[in-house]
């Protein structure tokens, strides 16, 4: 066994390596490696693996999912000088990689030789190389590094090359060079790819920054976790949202929690979409069909009409929607909007702070809708009395149960894994009644 000090190096023997990187773990430390070219340089985007990426183009380098990178040195590239193990605390996990519990580096050859490389000397460091493999003189060689950045992923891929959302302020190190926009070519309406956990990805994922990946990729598994531990994992049809857009939302739309609610609905329709967008209305005592909210498109489109007034994409918010509330013409349109006879499932879902007063209209339309492919999840934000929503759970006469319903004070205060445990729990049990009941057929 060989062990290496902080900048200490020593040669790799043999061409099939492992790097093992204990104390990551997805959504606290996430695990990278970069083919870097003479400058130290990614030569594209692709060049950086991780857990969106797992292997390089000419499968040379191949993270795993049990935080170990392989290496097939033989395969790297002649345009590849070194490969960097690197990682990076993610933005919700507190505190610096200095106070991760076992964070360690070991290479171990196929011949059974070991290197361990000490993660030492990092104090502040919210990302870091930890270990270089590199070439020199015709061989390679292993490099302990353990030296990072501050300013966390955005500065560490912005040191490699890596395009990042260039929007946002970052933290870049001394030197290194100002971050390009990316200019990703549109991409096809070409189907989308579901991998080994049952985790949806659509193409206009492609589009995104490497931080906005990462962030919608960790949303998307605890979406797909909770479709498929209720048996509901290859459902796929058409998600619609709805929002209050009434005078007591004020505070909601001023804090930005409105805003947060369409970013996170965004990782729901790209598991359950059929093209991975979200249909979308706002709603008062009338109602706006809005362009569709789609995954690359999402802060644009927040920005354009996230709004309780004014004019915006071309609809007059004050006179088309108003500021009180009449669920009564929103609930018509998006019943008749639902197919009859298809096997095509939708989910409603309709985010409120109150009102539902109209008891009796209400729960015929609900009866209704019973028989039409729709399951409505109703999200009561605030303390307000919710009124007929509170008693769907008990609502006679309906051919199946299609409603459901949870209040929450602040939706922010939820979260990921524990608002889609709420918004998805019950959406399952109505696929399978209403294929029991021939409402989808």
């Amino acid at each position: 066994m060989t062990a290496l000090i902080r900048g200490a190096n020593t040669v790799i023997a043999e061409a099939s390596t492992t790097v093992a990187v204990t104390g990551t773990a997805p959504g606290s430390v996430d695990l990278f490696a970069f083919q870097l070219d003479e400058n130290r340089k990614v030569r594209s985007d692709a060049d950086l693996v991780f857990f969106n990426n797992p292997a390089s183009a000419d499968g040379s380098v191949n993270l795993a999912a049990d935080g170990r990178v392989h290496l097939d040195l033989r395969a790297i590239p002649a345009g590849v000088e070194m490969i960097a193990i690197a990682v990076s605390a993610d933005e919700s996990a507190p505190g610096p990689l200095s106070s991760v519990p076992g964070l360690a580096v070991t290479l171990t050859q196929r011949g059974g030789n070991v290197i361990t490389a000490a993660v030492e000397g990092l104090t502040t460091e919210r990302s870091a190389v930890l270990l270089e493999v590199y070439r020199r003189g015709g061989a390679w060689k292993a490099r302990n590094v353990s030296a990072g950045w501050n300013g966390g992923l955005v500065a560490l891929v912005t040191e490699h090359g890596v395009a990042v959302d260039n929007t946002r302020t970052q933290e870049a190190p001394v030197g290194a060079p100002a971050p390009a926009p990316r200019s990703t070519p549109p991409a096809g309406r070409d189907a989308a790819t579901v991998d080994a956990d049952g985790v949806r990805t659509v193409p206009a994922e492609a589009k995104l920054s490497l931080e906005k990946r990462q962030k919608l990729d960790l949303r998307k598994k605890a979406v797909a976790k909770v479709l498929l531990t209720k048996g509901a994992r290859d459902h796929v049809g058409r998600v619609i949202l709805v929002i209050d857009k009434t005078g007591s939302m004020r505070r909601r739309y001023s804090a930005g929690e409105v805003q947060e609610i369409v970013r996170r609905m965004v990782p729901v329709a790209t598991q359950l979409d059929s093209d991975g967008q979200l249909e979308a209305y706002l709603y008062g005592v009338g109602f706006a069909k809005l362009p569709d909210v789609t995954v690359d498109g999402a802060d644009e489109w927040i920005d354009e009409y996230v709004h309780l007034h004014g004019r915006h994409g071309g609809i007059d918010y004050d006179r088309q929607i108003g500021g009180v509330n009449d669920e009564i013409p929103i609930m018509a349109e998006v019943i008749a909007s639902l197919d009859r006879n298809t096997t095509v499932p939708t989910l409603v879902l309709f985010f409120t702070d109150g009102g539902f007063n109209k008891r009796a209209a209400i729960e015929k339309l609900m009866r209704s809708a019973s028989s039409r492919p729709a399951f409505w999840q109703f999200i009561g934000i605030g303390r307000s009395g919710f009124g007929v929503l509170e008693k769907l759970d008990t609502l006679s006469g309906r051919t199946v149960d299609n409603a459901g319903f949870f209040s929450v004070d602040n939706v922010d205060s939820l979260s990921d894994s524990k608002l889609y445990q709420l918004l998805l729990s019950e959406y399952p049990d109505w696929l399978r009644a209403a294929r029991a009941a021939n409402v989808l057929r």
